[in-house]
């Protein structure tokens, strides 16, 4: 049972959650929730998320390095998607790096921030699929605790413009 959202609510704002990760199609989701969240009033959390997968079979000290270089790296994606929104639409988007499975810190996140009213993601233009998130997440969105909003990778910035 996930929590019940406020963000409508006195006292609260909306938020548009945009997962931040190296996909071309990023930039696209970054774009439209900026747009879309100004046009509202609403607010932007970006969220990287550092996967931890093989960072168990490191050694201490190599692991640590790995760690601290990945959330360097995450700092540097946040600062450009931060500075992109900031140009788009004037946001200072919250910024938030945590690490572990994709899927499950979007899930934790949402319900930990009562005021997330919506996940922005953006599906891949290649003949491959639309990215492996847009995919797990697409099976699941029935149950899904808020709305998903799947931006179409190939839009330019006239289009999402006049969508948002």
């Amino acid at each position: 049972m996930s929590r019940r959202r406020r963000s409508y609510e006195a006292g609260h704002k909306p938020k548009w959650l945009v997962v931040i990760d190296d996909t071309p199609e990023c930039d696209r989701a970054v774009y439209f929730a900026s747009r879309r969240a100004a046009r509202v009033g609403a607010g932007v959390v970006m969220l990287r998320v550092i996967e931890t997968a093989d960072r168990n079979q490191q050694w201490l000290g190599v692991a640590d390095i790995m760690k601290a270089e990945a959330h360097e790296d995450a700092n540097a994606a946040l600062d450009r998607s931060a500075s992109r929104a900031n140009g788009i639409a004037g946001l200072t988007p919250e910024r938030v790096v945590r690490e572990g499975n994709t899927a499950e810190e979007i899930l934790g996140l949402i319900e930990e921030d009562e005021d997330i009213a919506i996940l922005v993601l953006a599906a891949a233009t290649d003949k491959e699929g639309p990215g492996p998130l847009v995919s797990s997440l697409g099976n699941t969105a029935g149950e899904f605790p808020i709305p998903l909003a799947i931006v179409p990778g190939h839009l330019t910035d006239e289009e999402l413009d006049a969508l948002s």
